[in-house]
């Protein structure tokens, strides 16, 4: 068994310098996929960037299906999730990391317009996914939370995420809309791949930072200030995401895929 993390953009230059990640072509049935072994692990340990290597492809332009088979393919038993996102509760600060424990996707669509399932078609292995414990594994989050005090880079809060599919950004209407449902923050991705990664019996932990207030009429933390934040946010989180793929365990899958004969 091993464990992985999913990377965004703020990944995409700093991170690959601080670990020694060696490429792994995956064949799926839905496609290649590259993920990235990290070396001198007790168990194996690897790195999907989403947005490819250098940074390439748009939200709606991930192949999130065979992203999730690729994980799968290397016995993934503990992934880490992570997003910038936009915050949308003023109690939830900025730059700090958070940990997400619901989730909110209202339409179950990947951007392409289909169904958010790895069960396109029928067969002996498709099923309902059913969250007895919820998307996010609490075995999962709580050694991200233990790990992230560590690493002196403690969660600050835990949050609810809402999924609102991409490349555009959201309206001012949207924002003021989805707090309104119970949404602290949003971002174009993680939801499709942790519904997903469920499907495939993979527990996973949401990790994200907030980089800006979605919040219409709020001001913009001032320029001067902003730059060293995000520095020390994103290195703050790179600190969690290397102690979670150093040290992290796997553990059971919380949930259960009803396949009408039985349970799993």
């Amino acid at each position: 068994m091993s464990v992985a993390a999913i990377l965004g953009s703020a990944f995409s230059d700093s991170l690959p310098e601080a670990l020694s990640l060696v490429p792994e072509e995956i064949d799926t049935e839905w496609g290649p996929q590259t993920l990235y072994r990290l070396r001198e692990v007790d168990r194996p340990a690897y790195v999907l960037f989403r947005h490819d290597l250098p940074h390439r492809l748009l939200p709606n332009q991930i192949d999130y299906r065979a992203q999730a088979a690729a994980l799968r393919a290397v016995g993934c038993g503990a992934l880490l999730v992570t997003s910038s996102v936009g915050v949308l509760d003023a109690d939830v600060p900025l730059y700090r990391p958070l940990l997400v424990d619901d989730l909110l996707m209202l339409d179950n669509r990947l951007p392409d317009g289909t169904a958010c399932t790895m069960f396109t078609e029928p067969s002996a292995r498709h099923g309902h996914l059913v969250f007895d414990e919820g998307p996010f594994a609490s075995a999962v989050n709580a050694q991200v939370h233990d790990l992230a005090k560590q690493v002196e880079a403690p969660v600050a809060d835990a949050v609810t995420f809402a999924y609102v599919q991409g490349p555009r950004s959201k309206t001012s209407a949207e924002n003021r809309a989805w707090p309104r449902l119970g949404a602290q923050v949003n971002s174009m991705t993680l939801a499709p791949e942790v519904v997903l990664a469920n499907e495939l019996q993979i527990p996973c932990a949401g990790l994200v930072v907030g980089h800006k207030y979605s919040i219409p009429d709020r001001d913009p933390p001032e320029e001067e200030a902003l730059s060293s934040t995000l520095d020390r946010s994103r290195e703050e989180q790179e600190r969690i995401v290397m102690a979670f793929l150093r040290e992290a365990e796997t553990v059971a899958f919380p949930n259960t895929i009803y396949r009408f004969e039985h349970d799993e």
